[in-house]
């Protein structure tokens, strides 16, 4: 046999094979499609498809009209002076996702049971799962609601100034998981929340100026009283911050033959600062300008 012929041969043996493997698999789908029962199917999936679009429309409709409420509802509360506005913002957004949540799981539930899926069985086995997840994140799941409940009781918001723990400094955001403190040295701390078990806030009422005025024991108190009460007569207009004061509360003893006249002022948190040092320079200019000498010596620091 020549080349000629021999690929001549293998050319009809493998187009006879070809063309019967082919012949074959048609047949193949003709008895499929022809086994199905296409009146059954449509009918179903018309069914099926008009249950989910009916479920979709539904939840969705649901989903807009309560958000649109649970938006109306916290706007009442953000006009209200006695709410801050960044926790009435963190409820709101926490509201939501719930809400949202929930609705995502009424629409997975009712997609499985119409198309047949035994939801009973899955959410038994999803909670035997959820036992084992749990046990894992028993800490994730305690930073949760420890959260919830320091944005629900308002026990700090942004920018406040708090003590937790060892950490000091100034609050950056309060999340579910985590807070933030920004200390005075600029770090920025991220607290989990499980682990706040005291919370110290110095934001939430009238902070205290408090000035002790050194004086020598033969001063003559009613003259420097006087000067006290004039310089406050000037500066208190200048200030709105100052809620309450000055208030003179008069000669104190400072140990080591150490006399000082004593002034505390209430103001809002963050201008107490400011405040002592303004007045302290005012009284001690007026002092001076009245011919009162004040005393030299060094004041030992010890706490008193």
């Amino acid at each position: 046999m020549n080349l000629s012929n021999y690929y001549l041969l293998n050319f009809v043996v493998y187009g006879e094979t070809t063309s019967n493997d082919t012949t074959e698999k048609i047949s193949n789908l003709k008895r499929v499609w022809q086994s199905i029962d296409w009146d059954n199917f449509i009918s179903l999936s018309l069914s099926k498809g008009f249950s989910l679009i009916l479920a979709l429309f539904i939840i969705a409709l649901i989903m807009k009209l309560g958000i649109r409420l649970i938006k109306k509802g916290f706007a009442k509360y953000k006009k209200r002076d006695i709410y801050s506005a960044s926790r009435v913002d963190t409820l709101e957004k926490l509201t939501t996702n719930a809400y949202q949540y929930t609705l995502y799981f009424v629409l997975l539930y009712t997609i499985l049971s119409i198309f047949g899926v035994p939801v009973a069985s899955l959410i038994a086995g999803a909670g035997i799962a959820g036992i084992a997840i749990g046990l894992g994140a028993q800490g994730f799941i305690n930073d949760l609601l420890t959260g919830f409940f320091i944005i629900l009781e308002r026990q700090i918001d942004v920018g406040d100034h708090v003590i937790i723990g060892e950490i000091e400094g100034f609050v950056q955001a309060v999340g579910l998981r985590t807070t933030q403190v920004k200390g005075a040295d600029g770090t920025l701390h991220y607290i989990p929340n499980g682990q706040i078990t005291i919370v110290s806030n110095l934001s939430r009422e009238n902070m205290l100026a408090l000035i002790k005025l050194r004086i020598k024991p033969d001063t003559d108190i009613q003259k420097v009283s006087d000067i006290i009460a004039k310089v406050n007569d000037e500066l208190l207009p200048r200030y709105p911050e100052i809620k309450e004061g000055p208030i003179n509360k008069g000669l104190v003893d400072l140990g080591n033959g150490n006399f000082a006249i004593k002034i505390i002022i209430y103001t809002l948190n963050g201008s107490q600062f400011k405040v002592q040092a303004d007045f302290l320079e005012a009284y001690l200019e007026a002092l001076t300008e009245a011919g009162i000498e004040l005393p030299q010596s060094p004041l030992p620091l010890t706490p008193i």
